[in-house]
């Protein structure tokens, strides 16, 4: 994800790194039928994903027991987006899954793309547009979403910033708590990805865009998959103004007309940040932009400056 922005507080299972995760790998792949050695690792965030040599096979291992419902939903996701002929990252038909190994959860792919490459936030917008006329069935049990909860969870487990820092966050929640709450969406509720941006779509290797992460996928307004474009190219320059209006042309609405944009945007922007406080302790590169980021919210300046994680 290049937002690094799933508002999901990290902990409990094995430890979360390369070393630690190892033996996880090893004993899923096996329980699995599949073969571990040589496997690459492709990304240490709130999952651990692992790219199969000896077949085309991707593994993401979560960081938490908590998740497996979760998984279990996102395998059933894929599993009926697969049969609406979505184009969306496939589950490994031939293992039963998610597997709850060393108190992680690890759920098995077919690999989409030989080396990493994401497809254009005009492909990206093709695909919510399609995905958001969908109509989910009620047997996929979607949970409502709730920004302001997943917020807190995740500012209630910061524990490696500093008092003065938690403070800020947990006082910038609370004004934009009372500023979300008198939101009037425009756009129809029901199914979003729940995490929507450049970083899950990958270009398959036959050419097609494939939209993946799917363990986001909730019933909200649809405003909410549109937002983390709309500031990756309005307050981060991640995006330029040809390709912001693409997506707009090609999905159909521009969530930056809408009255409530700045506080849709003060809030994913807040649980960005929030991520990658939880990061801090053990990544030096995310406890300098964290300190970047939060200085930027104090100032309202050098947003312009962070980086994509």
């Amino acid at each position: 994800m290049i937002s690094g922005s799933s508002g999901r507080p990290d902990g409990g299972g094995a430890e979360f790194t390369a070393e630690g995760l190892e033996p996880v790998l090893r004993e899923a792949c096996a329980r699995a039928g599949l073969d571990s050695s040589g496997a690459e690792l492709l990304r240490l965030g709130s999952n651990a994903v692992y790219r199969l040599t000896s077949l085309p096979v991707i593994v993401r291992i979560a960081r938490d027991l908590s998740t497996l419902a979760e998984m279990e939903r996102a395998v059933s996701v894929a599993r009926w987006l697969a049969s609406q002929d979505f184009p969306s990252m496939r589950v490994l038909a031939s293992v039963t899954q998610p597997l709850v190994v060393g108190g992680l959860v690890a759920t098995f792919w077919e690999s989409v793309q030989d080396r990493e490459e994401y497809a254009t936030v005009g492909e990206l917008a093709d695909l919510l547009r399609r995905l958001h006329w969908l109509e989910e069935p009620e047997s996929l049990g979607l949970p409502y979403f709730d920004p302001l909860a997943k917020l807190a969870a995740s500012l209630a487990g910061l524990d490696g910033v500093s008092a003065e820092d938690r403070t800020f966050l947990e006082e910038r929640a609370a004004t934009i708590a009372k500023d979300y709450d008198r939101l009037d969406f425009v756009l129809p509720f029901g199914m979003i990805h729940g995490d929507a941006s450049i970083g899950n779509i990958l270009r398959h290797r036959d050419g097609h865009a494939v939209l993946i992460d799917l363990d986001g996928f909730a019933l909200a307004p649809r405003e909410w998959d549109l937002i983390q474009t709309a500031i990756f190219y309005d307050r981060y320059g991640w995006h330029t103004k040809a390709e912001y209006a693409e997506f707009v042309h090609r999905y159909g609405f521009d969530v930056m007309n809408w009255p409530g944009y700045e506080t849709l945007a003060d809030l994913r922007e807040l649980m960005m940040v929030s991520w990658l406080g939880h990061q801090v302790t053990t990544s030096e590169r995310s406890a300098v932009e964290f300190a970047r980021r939060v200085r930027s919210l104090r100032t309202g300046e050098g947003r312009d400056e962070w980086g994509p994680f």
